[in-house]
């Protein structure tokens, strides 16, 4: 398995931007499709957005597609997630996920077994 750091998470007004990291160890992370999901106070962790492991295709929640990118520098072991016009509904614990040669089935949390601890991102008005 792969192990899974995030960071970034902060406070932000809204309309600003926030760029979240998740930094992999342990497995080659160019192996590894990347997702990303959020968790809000009584709701079910949610899907945002996800990239496949060879990079060539990119999946997004209809509510951030737009504003939110998410990227990997594999020499770096590290996945992204820049969000930007931030708006306070997005406020939750973001989370990455990984997934050994995902490449179509990266979309729900049951597609992933790798987890991060979650990093939280709050939005004000």
């Amino acid at each position: 398995q792969v192990q899974l750091v995030e960071s970034g998470g902060g406070l932000v007004q809204a309309g600003g931007s926030l760029r979240l990291s998740c930094a992999a160890s342990g497995r080659t992370f160019a192996s590894y499709a990347m997702g990303w999901f959020r968790q809000a106070p009584g709701k079910e962790r949610e899907f945002v957005a996800a990239l496949t492991w060879s990079g060539d295709n990119t999946y997004y929640t209809p509510s951030v597609k737009g504003r939110f990118t998410i990227s990997r520098d594999n020499s770096k072991n590290t996945g992204y997630l820049q969000m930007n016009s931030l708006k306070p509904d997005d406020t939750a614990v973001y989370y990455c996920a990984a997934k050994l040669f995902g490449r179509t089935a990266i979309t729900s949390v049951a597609d992933f077994r790798s987890w991060g601890q979650g990093t939280q991102v709050t939005v004000s008005s």
